[in-house]
């Protein structure tokens, strides 16, 4: 059989990869990556996921490479890309995982119908999620928007999961000649290295990824339920960049917590519930990734001040729970999600930022910058979004501290200055900006 191109994208695994089996499959194959990030609309890759992506890139090279086979990078258009590989390569045929962000869907579209006119193969998959986002409606047809019954709805398709072996690969014969740009021409890096925390706090790729699961799986998921909401512990499993850029899968983690078979592997993918919800809701409702999804909410009165904005950005707001999950994302490019939530209400209702100022700075500096993860997390906090947090349910930072943090070991940890005179007071009232809030809740109702 001709050659087969399998187009990676956020899949940069060989495990459980349908589109590579596939390929693998029906015969000879040639792996590549194309780098367009104008094709991502106004979502392009983060200087932290950029950062990611390279150390991911490196990583899937060296596996293909001990298999004999060749990475080709190329820059976009994509469609052209692909077209000058299928005449360099010989092949006739383009297999892929989908992917959910709208720009991307529409490109991808796009390139499948060009491509079968020309008479070309193409085949997709779905790599992303544990069901396709498409096929998961409620009783009326409609795609759910309240996360509990979608779960319930999901768990009662749920499949024995076997997730695909490494297929056996081979190369196309001449494949190696032909032309690949160098990983550091894609220029993924930053040229003034800010890196340092990020090398020190991640292992990016497939090795890693499936270095992190085992030992969560055999270790801390036992403490799940308790350990997860205390941002000074390792209570979670730190899987969500190498599940967004899809060096693991998560039919391999549901497979590894044996589909919830203890209360603690139960909660535990829970969790991943909620990732696959966010994946269905950008799916069926793709405006949500600059707009909220319960309209009213584009009239609601947000202001913005900048110094208060710099100082949330920096981690200086003088509410210290906030501040360290604000000062932990610059150093490692994450952010545990209590604190994700503490700082995201905080933003948006203390300060009454609007939330797409939160979204795009999270965008440009988490290395699990997720486009559905980012937007569901952002409207739920805003009160805008599907299963969202009442508006009016405002979190008290210095009760959620004392709740999540009570010995404050994790401000400790951010902030050295604490207890110094030199941290800063708060940049508001937490009561009165808590009114001030709800006020503006009451007016946007009335209106």
């Amino acid at each position: 059989m001709p050659a087969t191109l399998v187009w990676f994208r956020l899949d940069l695994r060989l495990h459980d990869n349908p589109a590579l089996a596939a390929a693998a499959e029906r015969g000879d194959v040639v792996p590549v990556f194309i780098w367009a990030p104008g094709e991502e609309g106004e979502w392009p890759p983060g200087a932290a996921s950029r950062w990611w992506l390279h150390q991911s890139l490196r990583s899937l090279e060296a596996a293909l490479k001990s298999r004999g086979l060749a990475l080709i990078l190329r820059r976009g258009p994509s469609l052209r890309a692909l077209r000058d590989l299928l005449r360099e390569c010989g092949a006739d045929a383009v297999f892929w995982n989908g992917r959910v962000e709208p720009a991307l869907r529409e490109r991808d579209e796009a390139v499948r119908g060009a491509l079968r006119k020309a008479g070309v193969r193409v085949e997709t998959s779905n790599g992303s999620t544990l069901l396709d986002p498409g096929r998961v409606a409620n009783q009326s047809g409609k795609p759910y928007q309240v996360f509990t019954p979608f779960w319930r709805s999901c768990l009662s398709a749920m499949p024995d999961f076997a997730p695909l072996p490494v297929p056996r690969l081979r190369a196309a014969p001449g494949a190696r000649e032909v032309p690949s740009l160098e990983l550091g021409e894609l220029k993924l890096e930053p040229a003034l290295d800010w890196a340092g925390g990020l090398r020190a706090a991640w292992r990016p790729g497939e090795a890693g990824a499936a270095h992190r699961l085992q030992r969560f799986v055999a270790g801390r998921m036992e403490e799940y339920e308790t350990g997860r909401d205390r941002p000074a512990l390792e209570g979670t499993s730190r899987l969500s960049p190498h599940l967004h850029f899809g060096e693991i899968s998560p039919r391999q983690v549901w497979a590894a917590c044996s589909g919830g078979r203890t209360p603690a592997a139960r909660a535990f993918l829970r969790q991943l519930g909620w990732r696959e919800f966010a994946h269905h809701l950008l799916y069926h409702f793709p405006h949500t990734a600059s707009e909220p999804l319960r309209p009213q909410f584009a009239h609601f009165p947000w202001r913005h001040d900048a110094g208060a904005f710099r100082a949330w950005r920096q981690g200086r707001t003088g509410f210290p729970i906030v501040d360290a999950g604000m000062r932990e994302l610059w150093a490692t490019g994450w952010i545990h999600n209590r604190a994700r939530m503490i700082a995201g209400s905080v933003l948006v209702k203390d300060l009454l930022s609007p939330w797409m100022e939160g979204a795009r700075w999270f965008w440009d500096t988490l290395v699990d910058a997720d486009l559905a993860d980012n937007t569901l997390g952002w409207q739920w906090v805003a009160g805008c979004g599907a299963d969202a947090a009442p508006y009016f349910r405002i979190f008290n930072p210095a009760l959620q501290a004392a709740k999540f943090d009570p010995d404050g070991e994790y401000a400790a940890r951010w902030i050295p200055e604490l207890g110094a005179g030199e941290y800063p007071d708060p940049v508001v009232s937490h009561a009165e900006a808590a009114e001030r809030a709800l006020a503006a809740y009451a007016r946007l109702r009335e209106a």
